[in-house]
């Protein structure tokens, strides 16, 4: 909540600011260095384009499948020659070609709705971009704030030590002129020791903050780097009538980042249980397929010397021939076989691949029968991932509501606090008035004026304290209620 109100108030202090010294960083020039270089963001921002990636692909899953495939090798031993499909000892030759082809006609819409869930997941890592450069963007302003609070502080400072010198010169010529005693003069001496002091260490403070902010954004060293001064006390507030918190939440649910995130990721995970749930019917699918093969053996017939025929052994078929009965018998052929070269395994390449072309289509139903309940059970847990999602939103509505509660109650307080800080610091600054007065008349002791210094002192540092306060939390309710970062 204070990085959230911290963020809203600075960055709406400086934006009036136009041109500034190459060392003179306003908040938005740090927040924007911040977010450049962060890598949070920079892990936030992966995270989103792999979603985007993953939403493309839900997309494209339901676009139909060609694939296409080619072999060429040699085989060796017993196997089947692809073009007789006979069985063969001889080492060949071998090329088959091919083109598949499917699509899903119907799955209950699980394509779809998983195409949806992606698509939400992807507006929902978007938005969790955002609500990382909103992080970071808390984080420097909470330095910023530092910073601008100490280089404020300085400032008081430095009046004060003048103020303080002042006197040291006045009661300096009056105890040297008899009319107050020396220790008046010691006082002053002390009270000047302890204001450089002050000043010295609001100096310290200042560089301290300057260097935390400086590492937070990465700097090196040798960057100029220094911070820009907003006028506090010229920025226009919205009455806090018009700030009314039940109205200011309604504005939030639709404007803060994380809120956006839980609503999409609810989105997403009611597309994910449909989706689940098509996963329990049957899936058709049409597909088809292109190929065709080619081969050939590594020997080829030379030449073929006739030997005769098989011998009769009463076994043979036989055949009637006008009356006459034949045995069949086989010529018996000696064949010479030459290895080819490799210019002529190719031989018939083309009428192979033209006689061996084939086409098929055909449609396929898989309907689950019985896969071990994984169905069922994806079914069951993408339900329980909605109700967890939903769980998550209830649940960071409930914590904007009480943070929206909460910074109208802490912007009341603060608005009382500077009023209030107001009428203190006035009183405080009539009380020093007098007592300066009645010190140069001799009518007070310097210990009553340190103190009436002091307690301005103090007046003026908290009323900066609640005047940055106010500012910033009612910046936080306008930023809530949808106003934006605007002075």
């Amino acid at each position: 909540m204070k990085k959230f109100l911290t963020l809203v108030g600075c960055t709406m202090l400086l934006q009036s600011y136009g041109q500034r010294p190459s060392d003179d960083w306003d908040l938005r020039h740090c927040i924007e260095h911040a977010i450049q270089f962060n890598i949070s963001i920079q892990q936030a921002d992966v995270q989103a384009r792999i979603a985007a990636l993953q939403a493309k692909q839900a997309k494209y899953n339901s676009y139909p499948n060609v694939n296409g495939n080619s072999s060429t090798g040699v085989r060796f031993g017993r196997s089947i020659d692809p073009t007789t499909n006979t069985f063969s000892t001889q080492q060949f030759l071998y090329q088959n070609f091919g083109i598949n082809a499917g699509f899903q006609l119907y799955n209950q819409g699980r394509l779809k709705y998983v195409k949806q869930a992606a698509e939400f997941n992807a507006q929902a890592a978007l938005a969790d971009v955002e609500r990382a450069k909103n992080d970071i963007a808390f984080n420097v302003a909470t330095y910023y704030l530092q910073v601008l609070s100490a280089k404020e502080q300085i400032k008081i400072s430095e009046v004060q030590l003048a103020l303080t010198q002042n006197q040291v010169d006045i009661t300096r010529k009056r105890v040297d002129a008899g009319a107050l005693p020396e220790l008046n003069y010691a006082e002053m001496e002390a009270q000047l020791a302890l204001d450089s002091s002050n000043y010295y260490t609001a100096k310290g403070n200042y560089q301290q903050s300057l260097l935390a902010l400086r590492a937070l954004l990465n700097l090196d060293t040798e960057v100029l780097f220094g911070i820009a001064t907003p006028p506090v006390d010229q920025i226009p507030l919205e009455p806090l009538s018009e700030l009314q918190p039940d109205a200011v939440y309604q504005s939030a649910l639709t404007l803060q980042p994380a809120q956006k995130v839980n609503e999409l990721r609810i989105k997403a995970a009611q597309k994910d249980v449909r989706a689940a749930k098509a996963l329990m019917y049957p899936t058709v699918t049409v597909g088809g397929n292109l190929s065709t093969n080619f081969s050939n053996s590594f020997k080829r017939i030379s030449g073929a010397t006739f030997l005769g025929y098989t011998p009769i052994t009463g076994a043979e078929n036989i055949v009637n021939i006008s009356n006459v009965t034949y045995y069949i018998q086989s010529p018996v052929y000696k064949v010479t076989q030459s290895s080819r070269d490799f210019g002529s395994l190719w031989d018939g390449w083309s009428n192979q691949l033209s006689n061996n072309f084939g086409q098929n289509v055909g449609l396929s139903i898989s309907v689950p029968i019985f896969n071990n309940f994984q169905a069922r059970t994806g079914y069951r847990q993408s339900q329980l991932n909605l109700k967890y999602s939903e769980l998550t939103k209830k649940q960071g509505d409930q914590t904007l509501r009480q943070n929206v509660y909460t910074a109208y109650a802490n912007a009341l307080t603060a608005l009382q606090k500077f009023n209030a800080g107001a009428k203190t610091v006035e009183s405080a600054q009539k009380a020093y008035d007098y007592a300066s007065k009645r010190y140069e008349v001799g009518m007070l002791s310097s210990l009553d004026l340190l103190t009436n210094q002091n307690n301005l002192l103090r007046a003026k540092l908290q009323q900066l304290t609640n005047q940055y306060d106010y500012v910033f939390k009612m910046k936080l309710l306008e930023f809530y209620k949808g106003k934006g970062l605007k002075l």
